[in-house]
């Protein structure tokens, strides 16, 4: 499965990795949601960090784990996404929904 989860207080940590298209976001959307209906969690962070590709389907994964979480009264957190997944969630407009914590730029 290309999601590890974890609990850290009140906040539901998705360390996603892999690819992100059709296919892989229907086990995702699966393992996520399953784990915030149990947990309820206050803040649901998304790690990108180890996510080599990402379509349109990450997108959608996003939001309809905004969705769900908002439904329980949390927030959505978006972090370490590469520069190029970064440009595809920000020009969908995600951060009119979500926190985009911007990975740090080697200088």
């Amino acid at each position: 499965m290309p999601v590890k989860l974890c609990k850290e207080g009140t906040t539901l940590v998705a360390f996603l990795s892999g690819e992100i298209d059709h296919h892989s976001a229907i086990a995702l959307r699966e393992a996520v949601d399953g784990a915030i209906k149990l947990v309820k969690p206050q803040k649901l962070e998304i790690d990108f960090s180890g996510v080599t590709f990402m379509d349109s389907s990450g997108v959608g994964f996003v939001m309809g784990r905004y969705k769900l979480v908002s439904f329980y009264g949390g927030t959505v957190v978006v972090k370490n996404a590469s520069e190029r997944i970064e440009k595809i969630l920000s020009l969908s407009g995600i951060e009119k929904i979500a926190q985009i914590e911007r990975r740090d730029k080697a200088v």
